[in-house]
C-alpha cells in the first residue's frame, strides 16, 4: 500500500493554530479595502456561477460557494469583512438575481445574511476557539455546527423578513427554506475549509511544490467525472443510486492528502456535479436533493481528511519531541562526562605533572651530559628516548580527556573490552588511590570484541566505577575495593561488563528505580548518571541492570551484542 502522504507535507507549507497573518487583521486600511474589493468580486463572480433562478426575490441555488469563501475571509480577518458579505448581496441581488424587490428589502436582506454569517464567525474564532487550521476534528466539528446553526438562522429570518414585508406567503416558507439552508450548509462545509487551508500557505515554495501535485489532480478530475455521468448523468433525476460512487474518489483523496485533499476533492467534486445537473436541466428540487446527499458527502470526506492530517501532525509532532529527547540527552551525557572529570581534576593533575616532571628532569640531565668535557652520548640518548616516553604518556592522558570530553555524532568501531576497561581504569586510579580504595579489573583474554561507540560506553564504566568508589570511601571501610569485570553472558552472543564493590549497598526502596531520571542516594546528586547510562546501553542494543544491592557485594552490570547494532543514539 502507498503511503499516506498529506498535502501540507508535499507543499512544506506551515498551517498556523493561531490569528494568521493573512489576511492581516491589523493590516493598513489601504491593504484591507483591497482585500476587501478582491473578495467582493470573486463573491459575484461565484454567485454568477452557481445562480440558477430566484424565487420571489432569493435565490434557489445549489450551493452557495461566494457565501463559503466570504465566511472564510470573516473568520480569517475579523468581523469588518462582514462588510464585504453585506456589499455583495446587495450587488448580486441587482446584476446577478436582477431582483425587484424594494431597496429597504433588499438592505435587509444583506443586513440579515452578513449580521447572521458575521455572527457565526466571530462565535467560532472567540467562543469556540477555533484553529483556523483546522487541524483537529473538534474544528471541523465546530466549523461544520456552527455553519449549519447560521444556515438556520438565517434561513429563518429572512423568510421572517419577506413574510412580514408581504413578499411571501407561508406557503411559499418551504419552497425558498430547504434550498437556502441546504445552500448555504454545503457551500460552507465545502469552500470555507478549502479557503482557509489555501490562505494559510506561508511560503512561495509551498506553492511551487503544490503545482507539481497538478498531473494528480488532472486525473482526479478524470475519475470525478466519470463517477457523476454514472451517478447523475446515465439516471432519472430522482434515481440516488449511483451517487454514493462519488465517495470512493473523494475518500481516496482524504486518504492520500489528508484534509487539503478533501478539501480539493470536494471543490472539483461539487463543481463537477453542478456542472452537470446544469447540464441535464434538473430542476431546483433536483438539485436540492442531490445537494443534501452532497452534505453528507461533505461531511465524510472532511472527516476522513482531518483524522488523516491529525495522524500525521501526531506522528511528526511525536518524531520531533523524540528528536528533542536525544538532543537533551546528548547534552545531560555531556554534563555527566564534564561532571565525572571535574570530580577527577586533581587526579588528573596529578597524573599529568608527574610525567611532565620527569621529562623536564630528564631533558636537563640530557643537557648537563652533553655540556660535559666528555659527553657521554649513549646516556644522553636513553634520557631523550625516556623523555619522549614521558612526553608521550602525558599527551595521552590528554587525548583521552578529549575523546571523552568530545560532543558530536557517535562513532561506531571495533572495541576491545580489556582495553576500554583499561583506559577507563587509568583515569580512575589516582582518585581511587588518594581515597584509599582499590581497583582491580578482570578480564580473561579471549573475550571477544564488541561495536558501539567507545566513548559513549566508557563513560558508563566510569559513571558506574566511580559510583562505586565514591559508596567504598564513604563506608569508611580499609579494605576497600572496586572490581571491574568482564565475561561471555549465558545468553548467547553477548557480553557481559560489571562493576562491583564491598561497599555499604543499596537501600531497597531505591534498587528497583535506580535507572529512572531524578532518582538518587547521594545528598548533591542529580538522578542522571544512571539514568544515562541505561540510555546509553540501550541505544547499543543492550541492558543495565543491578544485579546485587547487599552490603558488601554491590554489583551493577549491562550486556552487549557481539553482533554489530543498528545504533539508534544521537
Amino acid at each position: 500500500m502507498k503511503p499516506i502522504i498529506s498535502f501540507e507535507r508535499a507543499v512544506g507549507g506551515t498551517w498556523a493554530a493561531a490569528a494568521p497573518a493573512w489576511p492581516a487583521r491589523f493590516a493598513p486600511p489601504a491593504s484591507r479595502l483591497l482585500i476587501g474589493l478582491i473578495w467582493l468580486a470573486a463573491y459575484v463572480v461565484l454567485e454568477w456561477v452557481s445562480f440558477i433562478h430566484d424565487y420571489k426575490g432569493l435565490p434557489v441555488t445549489p450551493w452557495n460557494p461566494g457565501l463559503g469563501a466570504v465566511l472564510a475571509l470573516m473568520i480569517l480577518g475579523g468581523a469588518p469583512y462582514a462588510l464585504v458579505l453585506f456589499a455583495g448581496v446587495l450587488i448580486a441581488e441587482l446584476v446577478v438575481l436582477k431582483s425587484s424587490l424594494d431597496w429597504p428589502v433588499v438592505l435587509g436582506i444583506a443586513a440579515v445574511i452578513s449580521g447572521g454569517y458575521g455572527g457565526v464567525a466571530a462565535i467560532a474564532r472567540k467562543n469556540l476557539r477555533l484553529d483556523v487550521g483546522l487541524n483537529r476534528l473538534r474544528d471541523v466539528f465546530g466549523l461544520l455546527a456552527a455553519g449549519m446553526a447560521g444556515a438556520v438562522i438565517v434561513a429563518l429570518l429572512l423568510s421572517l423578513l419577506l413574510l412580514a414585508t408581504d413578499q411571501l406567503d407561508l406557503s411559499d416558507v418551504l419552497v425558498t427554506v430547504g434550498p437556502l439552508l441546504v445552500g448555504d450548509a454545503i457551500g460552507i462545509a465545502v469552500m470555507t475549509p478549502l479557503v482557509l487551508r489555501l490562505a494559510l500557505l506561508r511560503s512561495p515554495s509551498a506553492l511551487r511544490k503544490l503545482w507539481r501535485l497538478v498531473p494528480e489532480l488532472a486525473l482526479y478530475v478524470l475519475v470525478v467525472i466519470g463517477a457523476l455521468w454514472i451517478s447523475v448523468g446515465s439516471q432519472p433525476a430522482t434515481d440516488f443510486k449511483f451517487f454514493y460512487l462519488l465517495f470512493v474518489p473523494v475518500v481516496l483523496i482524504a486518504v492520500r492528502h489528508g484534509l487539503d485533499g478533501a478539501c480539493m476533492g470536494l471543490a472539483i467534486t461539487q463543481l463537477g456535479l453542478v456542472g452537470l445537473l446544469h447540464g441535464y436541466g434538473y430542476d431546483a428540487n433536483a438539485f436540492t436533493a442531490f445537494q443534501t446527499m452532497m452534505l453528507v458527502l461533505t461531511a465524510t470526506g472532511l472527516v476522513v481528511g482531518v483524522v488523516v492530517t491529525e495522524r500525521v501532525h501526531a506522528n511528526r509532532t511525536i518524531r520531533e519531541v523524540e528528536e528533542r529527547l536525544r538532543r537533551k540527552e546528548a547534552e545531560a551525557a555531556q554534563v555527566s562526562r564534564i561532571n565525572l572529570v571535574s570530580g577527577m581534576a586533581s587526579a588528573l593533575a596529578h597524573e599529568i605533572n608527574q610525567p611532565m616532571t620527569a621529562a623536564r628532569a630528564l631533558a636537563r640531565s640530557a643537557q648537563h651530559l652533553l655540556r660535559a668535557p666528555t659527553a657521554d652520548l649513549a646516556r644522553a640518548e636513553g634520557n631523550l628516548t625516556d623523555m619522549i616516553a614521558q612526553i608521550d604518556h602525558a599527551a595521552a592522558v590528554v587525548r583521552r580527556m578529549r575523546d571523552f570530553l568530545r560532543r558530536g555524532r557517535p562513532h561506531v568501531s571495533t572495541i576491545e573490552v580489556r582495553e576500554m576497561l583499561q583506559d577507563a581504569l587509568n583515569l580512575l586510579r589516582l582518585d581511587a588511590s588518594a581515597r584509599h580504595v582499590g581497583v582491580e579489573l578482570d578480564v580473561p583474554d579471549d573475550l571477544p570484541p564488541v561495536h558501539g561507540d567507545r566513548v559513549q560506553l566508557q563513560q558508563v564504566v566510569l559513571n558506574l566505577a566511580r559510583n562505586a568508589m565514591e559508596a567504598t570511601a564513604e563506608s569508611g571501610r580499609a579494605d576497600g575495593h572496586i572490581r571491574l569485570f568482564a565475561h561471555r553472558a549465558v545468553r548467547p552472543n553477548e557480553v557481559e561488563i560489571g562493576v562491583a564493590d564491598n561497599g555499604p549497598g543499596i537501600d531497597a526502596s531505591l534498587a528497583g528505580r535506580l535507572f529512572e531520571p531524578l532518582t538518587t542516594s547521594k545528598e548533591e546528586g542529580l538522578g542522571l548518571g544512571l539514568s544515562i547510562c541505561a540510555s546509553i546501553v540501550e541505544a547499543h542494543g543492550g541492558r543495565i541492570w543491578l544485579q546485587s544491592h547487599e552490603a558488601g557485594a554491590t554489583e551493577f552490570r549491562f550486556s552487549l551484542p557481539l553482533r554489530q547494532p543498528e545504533p539508534t543514539f544521537q
